[in-house]
């Protein structure tokens, strides 16, 4: 899941080497944290949320699969 998360964002940005993603795991829930460069914060989110809206709907669905419930968070 961390990996398609990173290749996800990676063709979103414009500094793909200043994506990180760290993972959180929990019994039931995983938390996936993504750090981005400032100015491609944007970018990952997308117009009205609707890009980062898109990619909770891949984890989750994702996360289905494995019984998991997977949660995104996009820090500054």
């Amino acid at each position: 899941m961390k990996s398609l998360i990173e290749q996800m964002v990676k063709a979103l940005v414009d500094s793909p080497e200043e994506v990180v993603v760290s993972m959180v795991e929990g019994e039931r829930t995983s938390v996936f944290e993504l750090r981005v460069a400032k100015d491609d914060i944007g970018k990952v989110i997308g117009k009205q949320g609707n890009t980062a809206r898109a990619m909770r709907t891949i984890m989750s669905a994702a996360g289905t699969k494995i019984g998991k419930r997977c949660v995104l968070e996009i820090l500054e």
